[in-house]
């Protein structure tokens, strides 16, 4: 191999190094993140419940509708843990009856385990409840109508549900269950798309492996022609 061909062999090898290194940073920084602690909003379907796809002021469900909250430690709505109390729109609301001009919204409120309340809290007990409101009125005001106090952030982010928890809102917690000062909060009560600070381990794994195979390829051209 001549000269040029051995230097472009070795600027080679140095960047499969160097993103190789790289990769395993940003793979090792991803690990440790567990998710973050906020309320999520769901919506009955059947016997089951789907992750909303907007947030609970939005949402102008019908009369008959079932809507769940649930407080826990997740990733994004992929992993997001359910309300653990099946929607039950006729068990939630039998001593409820239909009444002209208002309509009533099933609520399932689950405030979760021990293992995701903040330190020093204890969630309170799951509980439900039917709310009546007006016919054109959202699933956050059917909330507020039966679970006071209500906090949301500055930027409306639901933090705080009948009070608990009694501080934070949305943070990032590490893989010790830990509070990790500084982290973005997720949009919670609303769909994410699982997008929160850039691209997943996954991806940047199948990146990495893409250039690694380029990197690989002309090392292997440089030794034939050498």
């Amino acid at each position: 191999m001549n000269r040029a061909g051995s230097a472009s062999g070795g600027r080679a090898a140095a960047a499969l190094l160097a993103l190789a290194a790289v990769l395993t940073v940003l793979g090792a920084g991803t690990a440790h993140a567990a998710g973050y602690r906020y309320w999520s909003f769901w919506e009955g379907k059947g016997a089951g419940w789907a992750y909303a796809t907007q947030g609970p002021s939005l949402v102008r469900p019908d009369d008959g509708t079932v809507q769940g909250f649930r407080f826990s430690v997740s990733e994004d709505s992929q992993d997001s843990a359910k309300p653990r109390r099946s929607p039950g729109f006729a068990t939630i609301c039998a001593d409820t009856p239909a009444k002209d001009g208002s309509k009533r919204i099933a609520l399932v409120i689950d405030p979760g385990t021990a293992a995701d309340a903040p330190d020093g809290e204890t969630p309170p007990a799951l509980r439900t409840a039917c709310a009546r409101v007006a016919p054109d009125a959202s699933t956050a005001e059917a909330l507020a109508s039966v679970a006071k106090p209500l906090r949301y952030s500055s930027d409306a982010l639901l933090c705080a549900i009948s009070g608990y928890p009694a501080a934070g809102c949305g943070e990032q917690v590490s893989g010790n269950g830990h509070t990790t000062a500084g982290a973005a909060a997720p949009t919670a009560g609303a769909a994410t798309g699982g997008g929160r600070g850039g691209p997943s381990t996954g991806v940047l794994v199948g990146v990495g492996a893409v250039l690694l195979l380029g990197v690989a390829a002309v090392l292997q051209a440089r030794r034939r022609r050498g």
